[in-house]
């Protein structure tokens, strides 16, 4: 649309104008022309350069110049929980040295999953060759880079039950201030296909974040894996046990590139994870996730010695000697070490009943215990003085019930058409 004036040369002419004034050069075209497609063109570009805020994210670019919450978006399952406030992706203003180069602003989400182990009180026996092979494995995963060598990213750690591997790898744990993040057998499966797997490449994951954000060493623990990925009999094989075991073997693999189904990006990196089994049978297991390169076996079998001082650091508050213990361990031999705490704890039934009487008898327990727990108000339980005499008693108690057990079999009983 354009405005135009045109002043003809006959308007010159005209009786409008004094003919005693000399003519001029005619007036041919004056044009005034305001393009409103260029007035649209000239908003929107002032509209662009218009940011919303000086110290708005919505702006703000990736290390690679992209859209940065466009970028998040494309990426499944994303909910900005591991990104925080990083050098280089999010705006400056967050990212200074009040913060730190590198803060993570929700971290306290991911640190539910990790295992610091504050409930570990007191003064417990480690046995040598444990620590040194968990501290071997560790290290070597930590400074892979500096040696010229293979190092399998897994150590499995196998043997009889009761015998400590858990709580001697956990005792480690805590000594060199590694922060785990631990998991069960229990959630190795799940009514979803692909649940398990990628929930072991979150653990992964977070564990990276650990060394990441909080400057500690960190590692992946997985309890009593051939209970969950173990064959035994005719037991089914399901498709979450398969995506598991390819899971593993890829991270074993690939241990600085797991993803958890967003875009892949050359700068997601994740820090190299030391991962941990426990269990009991190991050749239940697929073949070739444990075959040596991705996996170092360690058989634990705690010798005579070992078992001896790991009882006495639980009896040595009791005032038992390590004499005394001996007698113990000689007595109840080809037990497992939790055979020796279920003793200690055995001697405190009769104590804990005569409290409950104290206490006003079973009938009103349920509801004083709990109201006067609450308030603090419990009465005080006096602990029983220990004697090797008490122990031995618990321990023949222990294997009744355990040779009861194995000589009943009731299920022969009640099932007639069962195999022996």
């Amino acid at each position: 649309m354009a405005l135009c004036l045109h002043l003809s040369p006959w308007l010159c002419k005209s009786q409008f104008f004094n003919s005693q004034i000399p003519p001029k050069k005619p007036y041919t075209l004056i044009s005034i022309c305001c393009s409103k497609s260029e007035e649209i063109k000239d908003a929107n570009s002032n509209k662009e350069k218009k940011k919303l805020s000086q110290q708005s994210s919505w702006e703000a670019k990736d290390s690679e110049g992209k859209d940065y919450l466009y970028r998040l978006g494309a990426e499944a399952d994303n909910m900005n929980i591991a990104v925080g406030a990083r050098a280089g992706v999010i705006d400056d203003l967050f990212t200074g040295n009040f913060l730190g180069k590198d803060s993570d602003i929700v971290f306290d989400y991911r640190q539910k999953v990790t295992r610091s182990f504050e409930y570990l009180q007191g003064d417990y026996y480690i046995a040598p060759i444990f620590m040194d092979k968990v501290v071997c494995h560790i290290v070597k995963n930590y400074m892979v880079n500096l040696l010229n060598i293979k190092v399998p990213l897994i150590l499995g750690i196998w043997g009889g039950k009761g015998q400590g591997k858990t709580f001697q790898t956990e005792l480690i744990f805590q000594a060199m201030g590694v922060e785990p993040v631990i998991m069960s057998a229990g959630e190795l499966e799940s009514e979803r296909a692909g649940e398990p797997g990628k929930l072991i490449r979150e653990r992964y994951r977070t564990a990276s974040q650990v060394v990441q954000n909080q400057g500690k060493m960190s590692c992946l623990m997985i309890n009593d894996i051939d209970a969950g990925l173990g064959r035994f009999g005719n037991t089914q094989m399901t498709v979450n046990n398969q995506i598991v075991v390819g899971t593993l073997m890829n991270i074993s693999d690939n241990p600085t590139r797991v993803s958890i189904g967003q875009v892949w990006r050359e700068s997601d990196v994740t820090n190299r994870i030391p991962i941990i089994f426990t269990g009991n049978d190991f050749s239940t297991l697929y073949a070739p996730l444990i075959r040596d390169g991705r996996m170092e076996k360690f058989y634990w079998q705690p010798t005579q010695e070992d078992i001896v001082s790991i009882v006495h650091r639980m009896y040595e508050k009791d005032g038992i000697t390590k004499g005394e213990v001996v007698t113990v361990v000689k007595e109840f031999p080809n037990q497992a070490l939790d055979f020796y705490g279920a003793l200690r704890s055995r001697t405190y039934d009769r104590f804990i009943l005569k409290w409950v009487d104290d206490f006003g008898g079973a009938e009103n327990l349920g509801k004083r215990l709990l109201k006067q727990k609450k308030d603090g108000k419990l009465p005080e339980f006096v602990p029983p003085k220990q004697t090797v005499k008490a122990l031995l008693e618990s321990g023949y108690a222990l294997i009744k019930e355990q040779n009861l057990i194995n000589d009943t079999k009731l299920s022969k009983e009640y099932m007639k058409n069962i195999d022996d």
